[in-house]
């Protein structure tokens, strides 16, 4: 083996024996069958909450209020960046943890050093004030340091950081693109790295209007390798972006080439040799190389990639070792539950699995390597620890573009406000029989309470008039329109709400009758009398509108809002009471994905379509999938989840995300002056949205005894499979 240790040309000799030891001894590891113990105590670490919002022209026309919504599967990631030393010989191996605890901690990167200690420093992103944002720190350091850059910015979205030769690239995703369905991920970089420079210059290396995503330096920092999609669109695809591996020098990144077609994920070995994964035509995910020529002017790119793992087993997110000859790459083996880091012999064929040894039962992601290669790092659920976040919070403050809107993540889904702000209904996760029920907690995250347990409800809506009525829906979720699902008013006395209580009686009142189908998704209108729904009694999911006391029964009244052979969903009664919202595929019935806004009053007049991704015949609003509509309180603003942002990071390295381009955006009612509210890799969506209350982030509830236990569960992509 040949390491490219540049900075110490004399260690070269030791080091490859020591990886050669390490290789080695990894196979012998194997053998030993590991369980993970992780009872320790745990309790929360306080910070300073210090989230930033930027604020814009015309500030008393802008949205305002609070915005509670979900996040896919984030509030119980709870990652932490470990290390596993190649060196040592012991059995077990054992991990360091290099992060603190805090929010979650993911993607880094080894910084090379000029010091010859043992304390590994690393780069890498955490979201512990509100977005995504980059941090330093080393072995023994109790707290990370923010990087200079991510304080000072207006970027609510950071990604893979990386500093080479004093320099510090990452990607970043605050330019809007000017177009929709285009990522605003591209890559980034300034002189200044761990040190405080007024004069930094913070130069954009991905040019206007194309997309980079996971970039690499060459060892020697004069080449840097991304996954692009160059000028193109945003193809609607997720499981795989359809990205090539694009090559360019640090010094000239507008000299770009594509060195292979359909890849991502890429990684240095030296300056020779390109690593990346890809899902090969067998369905397998798979490394694959390209001995790249040192000469942008080679005019026999694109490259043809050889596949380097075989197929049988999934690889992704390679890190590659400067000896030539292995990577560290994550697996999905078709016997285990878990992706595991493992090291792969690229001359030999061999895997050699690393962190099944040490933590058999958790998923690991996304591995990298130190410059002397004796070091393998990723990050993973933490686990339970005596200095860590243990709990979940019941509101998570987020990062917010506009100045007088705070953005709450909750632990739930479906939330809705209570008539004051003071409360929010919201369903939980889905318990081990497959039941969600209603829970009511506090808006500042102090309490919680549950009103309906071992029954299926989603989506609440409070009633504006009465602040002991809240309306949902019982039955299964993401059902056939025949399939029963029945709207019920939910009462229960607000006086009830006590400390020293966790479950509320109340009083639940079905609305619709049992042989009607799918009726689902109430919003109430503003005085309370009446009930907007969708309904699949036609055969079809159209909306009717229903007596908000007593249903279809005892005198009740209900009558036919829309009719058609398409989906309409989710209305939203504004609180003006002259126009409900919904979401349709009306204009396209034969995709069940593509779906827009309409208006229409309550009287069934006057219908019109709100074009949001562009004007009306353009092919973008044809692009739209928008759901999850509500309005701001005088009835000028709606909010809403689309995917007109694409996708901002490679969703093969995160857990399962359904469908990782949702986020959320408001617009003028007309569709108009829209602004995007969220940057990040997940899927977000179900928001509520009480514009005359802003919940006071610096007295929010943050480590309460009335909060879920972090247990790290998520799942891995569903699509990843095991069928070839």
């Amino acid at each position: 083996m040949s390491f490219l240790l540049r900075r110490h040309p004399t260690r070269n000799n030791n080091n490859n024996k020591l990886l050669l030891q390490a290789v080695a001894h990894l196979s012998v590891l194997y053998k030993h069958s590991l369980t993970n113990s992780n009872s320790n105590p745990t309790r929360r670490i306080f910070s300073t909450l210090h989230y930033p919002t930027y604020p814009q022209p015309n500030m008393e026309q802008q949205p305002k209020g609070t915005i509670a919504f979900s996040t896919v599967g984030r509030v119980q990631y709870g990652f932490d960046v470990f290390s596993v030393s190649l060196q040592k010989q012991n059995i077990p191996a054992t991990e360091t943890r290099l992060t603190d605890g805090v929010s979650i901690n993911f993607n880094a990167q080894f910084v090379d050093n000029d010091n010859d200690d043992d304390q590994k420093q690393i780069v890498f992103i955490s979201e512990r004030f509100g977005s995504p944002r980059i941090y330093s720190t080393r072995t023994g350091e109790s707290k990370p340091k923010s990087i200079p850059y991510a304080t000072n910015s207006n970027s609510l979205f950071h990604d893979r950081p990386v500093i080479k030769n004093r320099r510090l690239y990452f990607v970043s995703a605050h330019e809007d693109p000017g177009q929709t369905f285009k990522s605003w991920s591209a890559l980034y970089t300034t002189t200044s790295t761990l040190e405080y420079d007024k004069n930094d210059m913070i130069t954009r290396l991905t040019p206007r209007g194309h997309v980079d995503y996971s970039p690499s330096i060459s060892h020697s920092g004069r080449f840097i390798a991304v996954a692009s999609y160059g000028y193109r669109t945003w193809g609607g695809e997720f499981q795989e972006l359809k990205t090539d591996i694009v090559v360019f020098q640090q010094s000239d990144p507008d000299k770009r080439v594509i060195v292979s077609k359909h890849g991502g994920w890429p990684t240095w070995c030296g300056d020779k040799t390109i690593y990346f994964h890809r899902q090969d035509k067998d369905g397998w995910w798979s490394i694959f190389n390209v001995a790249f020529p040192e000469n942008l002017e080679f005019s026999q790119f694109p490259i043809d990639a050889i596949r380097v793992t075989p197929p049988g087993v999934h690889c992704f997110t390679p890190a590659a070792f400067q000896d030539g000859n292995h990577i560290a790459i994550a697996t999905r083996r078709r016997d285990k539950k878990q992706r595991h880091i493992e090291i792969f012999d690229v001359g030999s064929k061999e895997f050699y699995p690393v962190t099944e040894l040490i933590n058999k039962n958790l998923h690991h992601y996304n591995p990298f390597v130190s410059s002397d290669s004796l070091s393998v790092g990723y990050h993973r659920f933490r686990g339970e620890s005596a200095q860590c976040d243990s709990t979940v919070p019941n509101f998570e403050p987020v990062g917010s573009p506009i100045k007088n809107l705070t953005m709450l993540r909750l632990n739930g889904n479906f939330p809705s406000f209570s008539p004051d702000g003071e409360l929010v209904a919201f369903n939980p996760d889905f318990d081990a029989n497959g039941s969600c029920g209603i829970k009511v907690v506090k808006s500042d995250g102090s309490k919680r309470w549950t009103l309906i347990k071992n029954r299926t409800a989603f989506y609440n809506v409070w009633s504006p008039t009465e602040r002991h009525v809240i309306y949902t829906s019982i039955g299964p979720i993401f059902e056939s329109a025949k399939t029963t699902v029945q709207i019920a008013r939910v009462s229960f006395d607000p006086s009830s709400l006590t400390n020293d209580r966790e479950e509320i009686t109340c009083d639940v009142k079905i609305l619709t009758k049992e042989d009607t189908g799918n009726n689902a998704f109430p919003s109430c209108s503003p005085d309370g009398k009446a009930l907007v729904f969708r309904s699949g009694r036609s055969g079809y999911k159209n909306l009717f509108i229903i007596d908000a006391v007593n249903g279809e029964f005892d005198g009740g009244s209900i009558r036919e809002l829309t009719n058609g052979g398409w989906i309409d969903t989710m209305p939203s009664w504004s609180p003006t009471g002259d126009v409900i919202a919904f979401s349709s595929n009306m204009h396209n019935p034969s995709n069940p994905a593509c779906f827009s806004i309409y208006l229409i009053k309550p009287d069934g007049s006057d219908l019109k379509r709100i074009y949001v991704a562009g004007p009306e015949g353009s092919s973008e609003v044809d692009r739209e999938r928008i759901n999850h509509v509500c309005f701001s309180q005088d009835g000028e603003w709606i909010l809403f989840t689309a995917n007109m942002a694409g996708v901002t990071a490679e969703p093969v390295s995160w857990p399962n995300q359904f469908q990782p381009y949702g986020d959320m955006y408001v617009a003028r009612r007309d569709g108009s002056e829209l602004k995007r509210l969220t940057w990040n890799g997940y899927e977000n969506g179900t928001p509520a949205w009480h514009s005359e209350v802003e919940v006071d982030i610096s007295r929010l509830s943050m480590g309460s005894k009335d909060e879920e236990k972090l247990k790290g569960e998520f799942q891995e992509p569903l699509w990843i499979t095991f069928d070839s």
